[in-house]
């Protein structure tokens, strides 16, 4: 059984611990609304860019000639996993989830005789897939020194991925983040980014015929590109704004927890001094009894 020191010093280390974790739950909160207005000020805009490049090439299809980024190689032989994670943990399963989502992906596709390789995008995910597929991580990208998440980080991501595109390094990449919905539910996703998945929209009505200048082609050549960077800054918001939506959760319940602990250990000790103090008046009495 644990001395009273003991115990006292039990309690010092669970309440220093309550106050950490409290602090980290201020902390994630006063950050999560600016994170959260940076996640849906993306939406819009990522979606509008789907629907320009929707039209344009639907003009296109008939030409023959569009870009690799829209059509693909042909092939579905290499897959290539972008995998969006945080670069701290202390955040539930914020980390653990996307990760999983990536893993079922991977075995899924392993399963169907394809080749599986993985791109990193912060340090916790590198830090778990390495154990199952150290030698298939071909890239890793670690963002823990930028304070401020910008347009050039997702760009320059962007044009790694581009770049092995043309070198023939793999056939079809697929994007995993986790969407921000509220605090304490977010969404792991996957999402198909080469060759570009466009969603068929519903038109009433005889659609209009537009004339484009420069050639359809041309514009595509330089829209996917962007529009690549484009829904990677997306997928690095909504990430941010998740890592702190569950990360404020993940303290919040770790307070609770650390209060639930004192209480008891508190308990405990008072028990176990009046338990000692009772003992100590029995040998008292009993000696004085005895004279």
């Amino acid at each position: 059984m644990a001395s009273l020191k003991d115990m006292r010093v039990r309690i010092a280390s669970t309440k220093a611990t309550q106050k950490i974790t409290k602090a980290m739950q201020m902390v994630a909160a006063s950050k999560l609304r600016r994170a959260q207005t940076a996640a849906e000020a993306a939406r819009p805009y990522a979606e509008r860019m789907d629907a320009v490049i929707s039209n344009i090439a639907g003009a296109a299809s008939g030409s023959g000639s569009a870009p690799a980024l829209l059509t693909g190689t042909g092939n579905d032989k290499v897959h290539l996993l972008l995998v969006c994670t945080g670069e701290r943990g202390l955040s539930g399963a914020f980390n653990s989830s996307i990760v999983r989502l990536a893993r079922e992906r991977a075995l899924s596709l392993m399963n169907q005789g394809k080749d599986v390789k993985f791109f990193c995008v912060g340090r916790k995910g590198y830090e778990q897939l390495r154990r199952q597929f150290d030698k298939q991580i071909v890239e890793h990208v670690e963002l823990r020194s930028v304070k401020v998440l910008g347009f050039k980080n997702a760009e320059d991501i962007a044009k790694q991925v581009i770049a092995m595109f043309e070198a023939g390094d793999f056939d079809v990449c697929t994007l995993f983040y986790s969407r921000f919905k509220s605090v304490i539910a977010q969404v792991p996703t996957a999402q198909q980014i080469i060759p570009l998945v466009l969603e068929e929209k519903e038109t009433s009505g005889a659609a209009a015929i537009y004339d484009y200048e420069p050639a359809e082609d041309e514009i595509l050549s330089s829209l996917l590109p962007r529009n690549l960077a484009v829904q990677i800054f997306r997928a690095l918001l909504e990430n941010n704004a998740s890592f702190y939506g569950a990360q404020m959760s993940a303290m919040d319940n770790a307070t609770r927890n650390a209060g639930d602990m004192i209480r008891k250990q508190t308990l405990i000790y008072n028990r176990t001094r009046q338990a000692m103090i009772t003992k100590e008046l029995i040998e008292i009495i009993s000696g004085a009894e005895a004279i």
